[in-house]
């Protein structure tokens, strides 16, 4: 970003309920977050007002927030209509984005997007002086234990249909 190298630690629940006794410590420190829902699949898209409710209780009033619609490539099985999830965006104040896992199509904008646009606001934050706790890494780290599933050892691919 801007010539700079940017570092960016990325956590993928895939949407998993187990994942949700986490929260607290999951969010703290979070300065970005994508939704993603498949364009193919209307109740992942139903599930992003909750995920992002999740995200507005426990995460940073400052967080940047991305809604993303994979599966661009599945355009004949569109259950989601772009002007509708762009329009929920634009209400929640999300920037907005559709991508394709499988071809890549706007996978690498959608990280480029919103690590750009955290890297701006953290930088203006340090050129005016304003303290780090109000939109940065947090002070405190507590240790995150993810109980394994009934699938360990088992690879799965990198998306897959549930």
């Amino acid at each position: 970003v801007d010539n700079k190298t940017v570092k960016a630690q990325i956590w993928d629940t895939a949407g998993q309920e187990r994942y949700r006794a986490i929260t607290s410590a999951y969010y703290r420190g979070a300065v970005g977050a994508l939704l993603v829902y498949d364009i193919a699949k209307y109740l992942t898209y139903e599930n992003a007002e909750r995920w992002l409710k999740e995200l507005q209780d426990h995460a940073d009033a400052n967080i940047v927030i991305m809604l993303v619609g994979n599966k661009s490539d599945l355009r004949h099985l569109r259950a989601v209509p772009t002007d509708e999830a762009r329009s929920f965006a634009e209400k929640h104040g999300l920037s907005f984005l559709e991508t394709s896992a499988l071809d890549s199509t706007n996978v690498e904008t959608a990280f480029h997007n919103i690590l750009s646009e955290i890297y701006h606001i953290v930088s203006q934050r340090q050129i005016t002086g304003q303290p780090e706790s109000e939109f940065g890494p947090s002070t405190s780290i507590e240790p995150i234990q993810v109980l394994p599933t009934q699938q360990e050892g088992r690879q799965a691919p990198c998306c897959q249909n549930i």
